[in-house]
């Protein structure tokens, strides 16, 4: 499918969605939603209306915007005060929602216009679901992880450090084309977490040395041209304990249950509750302590939530994680996770062994 005809699909998703909640235009300015509507991720203003797309861009913007847009009028106008004034110029008269959260541009556009909503729910809800050319992207970032699961194979080994093989695993990743998220709740672009760190599902890296006994916990979340893949695998090193065997196989029953129930028209609280069961049954369910998943895309964490409160409804073509855990405060944890395009049958896009692999 054409870029052209792809993103005439999405603004008129869009705007439905926008129509939706009583608005007539789209005021843009995280760069995912501005990348989405307009195919150009950088630092300016989207506008998106029935008569068409506009970006408003910083003069050193420009040329980009000029480049990779599709059909988009570029407007140039000074950085803050100075786009604020463009958009209210552009929308004279019309009900406006914006993905912006600032009270200051909220307020500013509200003097001008009649009506303007900070609401994040038409972009959020057109993403959702994937167009052939985001799952291709999708696909591809899933399998540069699962050859990054393989390097990990040669590089982990007694007295290497989480930090080192980070290194080496992101100095692979970017000769790939692959990048970190820039997710602003980690200091790092991975999570290598060995031994009583693995207890921590969102463990930053340290310099600790791999033990003969560790668990270790791989989570690899990079983007490939703007789309993000999500993975986790867990290895055992040398002689591990009986426990460890034991509670790994639980997640990975786990893991796979939560695959089976991943259809469409199903809820996403079902798929928790089928990875949730298996852990309780083994006693294990007060230390299964985050969701069973979440949306992927030009986010790490999109719509929708696969999580025990969740009243979303998985649809064909989302991309969603399955990954449950167990995490054993001050001893160890295990994850297992893959990303997946929901379908009549689940297409799991990472292809690395679910199986136990002790190094």
């Amino acid at each position: 499918m054409s870029r052209v005809v792809v993103l005439q699909q999405r603004r008129k998703n869009l705007l439905k969605y926008c129509n939706n909640i009583g608005c007539d235009a789209l005021v843009v300015f995280e760069p995912e939603n501005l990348f989405y509507m307009t195919g150009f991720w950088g630092e300016a203003v989207g506008i998106l209306d029935k008569d068409g797309c506009t970006i408003i861009s910083p003069e050193l913007e420009m040329s980009r915007a000029k480049e990779d847009s599709i059909n988009c009028h570029i407007v140039k106008s000074e950085r803050g005060k100075g786009s604020i004034g463009m958009i209210a110029r552009l929308l004279e008269g019309k009900k406006v929602c914006t993905d912006s959260d600032s009270y200051g541009i909220i307020e500013t556009l509200k003097r001008s216009l009649p009506v303007v909503k900070s609401d994040t729910n038409p972009f959020y809800r057109a993403r959702e679901v994937k167009d052939s050319n985001e799952i291709i992207l999708l696909k591809k970032a899933s399998s540069v992880l699962d050859k990054m699961y393989e390097l990990c194979l040669g590089e982990i080994r007694v007295g290497k450090s989480e930090a080192e093989l980070q290194t080496i695993l992101m100095s692979y990743a970017m000769e790939q084309g692959m990048f970190a998220t820039g997710y602003r709740s980690t200091l790092n672009p991975l999570i290598i977490a060995s031994g009583t760190n693995s207890a921590l599902p969102h463990a930053q890296v340290t310099n600790r040395k791999f033990k003969n006994g560790d668990m270790i916990v791989v989570d690899l979340t990079l983007r490939y041209k703007g789309y993000v893949s999500d993975a986790t695998r867990t290895f055992g090193l040398g002689k591990i304990s009986s426990t460890a065997k034991k509670v790994y196989e639980i997640v990975r029953q786990s893991q796979e249950a939560g695959l089976d129930a991943v259809k469409p028209n199903v809820s996403c609280k079902s798929v928790d509750d089928a990875c949730r069961k298996i852990i309780d049954k083994k006693g294990y369910g007060k230390y299964f302590i985050h969701s069973t998943g979440h949306g992927i895309g030009l986010e790490v964490h999109e719509l929708p939530n696969l999580g025990p409160s969740s009243k979303a409804i998985l649809t064909k073509n989302m991309a969603v994680t399955v990954e449950p855990g167990i995490y054993l405060p001050t001893k160890f944890g295990v994850r297992i996770e893959d990303s997946v395009i929901v379908g009549n049958k689940v297409d799991v896009m990472h292809k690395f062994t679910k199986e136990l692999i002790v190094i």
